[in-house]
């Protein structure tokens, strides 16, 4: 039985609310958002900074690394495992993956066939020396070749697979590994959980995270199957409910149907791994925003950069930047905005016989975005992509959710003072 019917819109803003980048700043600090998300993608590319560094300056501004590596590794709160890819989970979540533990035992291996002995010599190790890295147990390459891992470093990733080993803490990028029963809380450590226990806690967390989910969204948010979500999804603690536009029946957070969400919305750069925008399928259907991650396109054949990062303002998905950084100064190597973000009628009637490239987007080029006026940073960007946009040039306290009415832009203020995060309204 449908318990509700939203919009389009509505669900986008319940979205927005349930992944703290509508309303009020998540309380608690990086950790109290890792808490409200779930996880946090780890990935090894950094040009501002990694990713997991990018999500909490997303939602809370201008936080410290310290503050941010202290949450993810510093006082056994979390842990790292295989969840919608290499994430920084909550510990308390360490039981509802021991079905992944579990699969990962019965195949008996991940990418390599395990060599016969490793693992007791990993175990003893820790065991007289622990903590320790791959490097200190051996090394991790057995060549020059990235995908050539030592017998070590196959023994302690199939360690961590299986639920034997942790990654406690990180040390530049390297792990620093121990053993799971001295790290994990025994009551965590030792909670029964079947399978079909495991999966319902994670559709039911995927579920809140998201605020309202197709089935195939709340599969792809830890990475289970389809089939695994029809067998739960009814005792997850979810409503079915419809949302205009969307062809499948949709699950969602009673609580996030229980008041609109309110308030001021985040105007920031979005990790392309964010959890807010890493189902591109999800994000296309929501925004109509369509993102493509192009660090693994040849240079010559990318459209809008290496580490493009979606433009969040007004609770829309305005366009992208791709960034670099000079000292503490954002430089944005390309801009692009989505066409309907630029475009009114007239503008476009204008500058169509100009530039056959299409309306926003701006030509290669390298633009620094510092302190300056409106019209200064006006006048550096590319011709193309230099009309204004509705929501990006005001700050969260003056954005609203207001889409602009017929095809013109509202007018307001430019990005500005976006070169030092937490800034002018902006969180870069």
């Amino acid at each position: 039985m449908i318990e509700a019917e939203l919009t389009a819109d509505e669900a986008r803003r319940i979205q927005l609310r349930a992944q703290g980048l509508l309303g009020a700043r998540p309380k608690g600090g990086v950790a109290g958002m890792l808490q409200r998300l779930g996880a946090v993608q780890l990935d090894t590319i950094s040009v501002l900074a990694r990713s997991h560094e990018l999500v909490p300056y997303a939602r809370l501004g201008a936080v410290g690394r310290r503050e941010v590596e202290d949450a993810y590794w510093g006082d056994g709160t979390t842990f790292e495992y295989w969840a919608h890819a290499a994430s920084i989970l909550p510990i308390e979540e360490w039981p509802l993956f021991a079905f992944r533990r579990r699969a990962f035992l019965r195949r008996g291996w991940r990418w390599h066939k395990v060599p016969e002995g490793v693992c007791d010599q990993i175990r003893a190790r820790l065991r007289s020396d622990g903590p320790l890295t791959t490097r200190e147990l051996g090394g991790a390459k057995a060549s020059a070749e990235w995908w050539d891992w030592s017998d070590h470093k196959i023994g302690i990733e199939w360690l961590l697979d299986v639920g034997e080993v942790v990654c406690v803490r990180r040390v530049g990028w390297r792990r620093v590994y121990d053993l799971a029963e001295r790290a994990v809380p025994r009551e965590l450590l030792d909670a029964p959980q079947d399978d079909e226990a495991c999966l319902t806690g994670l559709v039911g967390r995927a579920g809140r995270s998201l605020g309202v989910a197709t089935r195939a969204d709340l599969a792809d948010y830890y990475r289970i199957r389809g089939e695994q979500v029809d067998q739960v999804v009814g005792g997850a603690g979810l409503v079915p409910v419809r949302v205009e536009g969307w062809k499948n029946v949709a699950w969602a957070d009673p609580a996030a149907l229980a008041d609109a969400p309110r308030g001021r919305h985040a105007t920031t750069l979005l990790s392309p791994f964010d959890s807010l925008v890493w189902d591109r399928a999800r994000t296309s259907r929501m925004f109509g925003f369509d993102h493509r991650l192009e660090a693994y396109v040849p240079k010559a054949k990318r459209v809008h950069g290496y580490f493009a990062m979606p433009l969040l303002s007004g609770g829309r998905l305005l366009g992208r930047v791709d960034p670099a950084r000079e000292g503490a100064t954002l430089v944005a190597r390309q801009v692009t905005f989505e066409p309907w973000a630029v475009a009114t009628a007239a503008r476009t009637e204008r500058s169509s016989p100009r530039s056959p490239r299409p309306c926003g987007a701006p030509p290669r080029g390298s633009v620094a975005m510092t302190y300056g006026s409106n019209a200064s940073f006006r006048r550096s960007l590319p011709r193309s992509s230099t009309q204004p946009c509705a929501s990006l040039r005001r700050s969260p306290d003056e954005a609203t959710d207001e889409a602009p009415a017929g095809p013109g832009p509202r007018r307001g203020r430019c990005l500005r003072r976006v070169s030092r995060a937490g800034s002018a309204g902006c969180r870069w």
